[in-house]
Parts: C-alpha cells; sequence; structure tokens
C-alpha cells in the first residue's frame, strides 16, 4: 500500500521550502560578495591619491585580499566606484552641515569606511548590512557610543523598527536598490518615512534599460549574481508615500572626472558621464 496523498503533500511542500530557502542563502551569499567590487575600486584609487582619500578601504582590502577578477578590476570602474562613493560623501557632509543631531544610516554599508572618510561629526551614526557582512565587518570597525553596526536586510521593511529613534535620519542607500524589486525599494522607503518625522535620502538606481543592457556585462556577474532590478520613474516608487523628490545628482561631477590624467578623461567621459550613461545609471535625492 502507498502512503497518505496529504503526508505526500506535505512532504513535498517541506522539500519545496527546504529548496527555496537553499536558493535564497545562496543568492544572498552571492550579493555579499558584490561589496568586494567597490572595496576593490576605493583602495585603488585612493593608492593613486585622486578622487577619493580612504586608508580604510587600502588596509581593509590588504586584509581581506578577496579574488577578483574581469570586469571587477578594470580602473575604469574603479574610478566610477570612487567618484560615486565621493558624491555620498560630499552629500552626508552637506547634510550633516545642516542636521548636526541628525542620525545616519547608511542602509547596505558592506564594508565602506564612510564613517572615517566624513568631515562633520552627528549624534549617532549607524552601519546597516546582512549579517554575513557585519561580521566581516566588525573585523575592522569598532562601535563607541556614536557609532553602531547592525544587521538589517534591507528587503525585510519591519526591521525598520529596530534602528535608533531619531528626529531627523539622514539615509544613504548606495549600491543597494538593485538588488531589491520595486515593490521591495518601495516598502524600506515607506518603513523609512513611517519611523522618521524628517528624511534625507540620497538613493542610486539603475534604470530597467541599464538593468537589461548590462545583463551579460555587469561586473556583479562575476561574483554570480544575476538578477538585478531597475527603476525607470521614481515618482511610481514612491508615489502616495511621506516621501517626495528633490533632485537628481550626477555621479561624475567635472571637477572629479578633472583630477583623472587627460587621455584616461576623456575615456571615462565616454564611458561614464552625459545622456548615455543617465539611460543606465542614476542618482536620486529624496526627503520627507
Amino acid at each position: 500500500m502507498g502512503s497518505d496523498p496529504k503526508e505526500r503533500n506535505l512532504e513535498d511542500r517541506y522539500y519545496e521550502q527546504a529548496a527555496a530557502c537553499a536558493r535564497e542563502r545562496n543568492y544572498m551569499n552571492e550579493v555579499n560578495k558584490t561589496l568586494y567590487i567597490p572595496l576593490y575600486g576605493k583602495s585603488k584609487v585612493s593608492r593613486q591619491g585622486i578622487i577619493l582619500n580612504d586608508p580604510s578601504a587600502e588596509e581593509i582590502w590588504k586584509e581581506e585580499a578577496f579574488p577578483i577578477h574581469g570586469k571587477s578590476k578594470s580602473k575604469w570602474l574603479a574610478y566610477n566606484m570612487a567618484m560615486r562613493a565621493r558624491v555620498f560623501d560630499d552629500w552626508t557632509d552637506s547634510q550633516l552641515q545642516k542636521n548636526k543631531n541628525a542620525l545616519v544610516l547608511h542602509i547596505g554599508c558592506g564594508l565602506d569606511s564612510r564613517c572615517r572618510r566624513i568631515q562633520n561629526t552627528c549624534a549617532q551614526w549607524v552601519d546597516c548590512d546582512l549579517p554575513a557582512v557585519i561580521e566581516i565587518r566588525k573585523k575592522h570597525f569598532q562601535e563607541n557610543e556614536s557609532y553602531h553596526m547592525l544587521a538589517l536586510d534591507a528587503s525585510r521593511p519591519d526591521q525598520i523598527g529596530s534602528l535608533p529613534d531619531c528626529g531627523t535620519a539622514i539615509v544613504i542607500l548606495e549600491g543597494l536598490s538593485m538588488y531589491l524589486t520595486n515593490s521591495q525599494v518601495r516598502s524600506l522607503l515607506q518603513a523609512l518615512g513611517e519611523k522618521y518625522q524628517e528624511l534625507h535620502i540620497l538613493m542610486d538606481v539603475y534604470t530597467e534599460f541599464g538593468v537589461r543592457a548590462s545583463k551579460y556585462k555587469n561586473p556583479v556577474n562575476d561574483v554570480g549574481v544575476t538578477e538585478l532590478y531597475g527603476i525607470d520613474e521614481i515618482g511610481s516608487i514612491i508615489n502616495d508615500l511621506r516621501i517626495r523628490f528633490v533632485k537628481e545628482h550626477s555621479f561624475t561631477p567635472e571637477a572629479l572626472v578633472n583630477e583623472l590624467a587627460p587621455l584616461e578623461r576623456l575615456f571615462f567621459q565616454l564611458l561614464f558621464t552625459g545622456k548615455t550613461y543617465r539611460k543606465i545609471y542614476r542618482l536620486y535625492e529624496l526627503e520627507a
């Protein structure tokens, strides 16, 4: 006699759920690896003495020495990563000049050392990322009264409630949105808008065209990530939320591009500036 069909169905569902969990763990492990790409770029550029002064990235890269290859080691990508980091740094410093008692939240911080690079002090700084990333991060950064590290899954808006309370929050979402679905990005922004009375957010996004165009050429493919998400209209994400659009920023300000050697500057401008690049990648400032 065969086993009870109900028992077989329960068993099938169990194995399906177990397989789904395994796939999710594998995906998150691959996403975690992407943090080494900007770390490598920032350390490389910092050693050249241009764009970004980041001795911490240099030291951490030496210690971690994660094997990256292919497009991930491109000097053009390194320049781009460093410029993006510098734009986020300058924006954060500007916000702290106006909001000295603000809480700074860097969600999806990876191994970034922005907390050490910025010039202005803040009431409290919290670097957030997935548990495995925070575990690595704690080897290189020490908590104190004003600086903390917190395990947080940006795809789980219910976890926003565990963040510190504060009247004003400056939120850095660098290199994060492309790993979240549009619905997850919206839920994250909604949760932040409900948590904090005043919000200042800087967030970079791929467009949908950018995701399609980079499907087989994106550097994150080198570490196993193939699923990315794009946002064409930020208004569709923040519609009916407390959060509003402020302005669009450039990833590659002229002043930073001009720090490159003349021939490199010309080639970089072709790759990473102008209307063509904006069709792929955008940087939005939001507030509430």
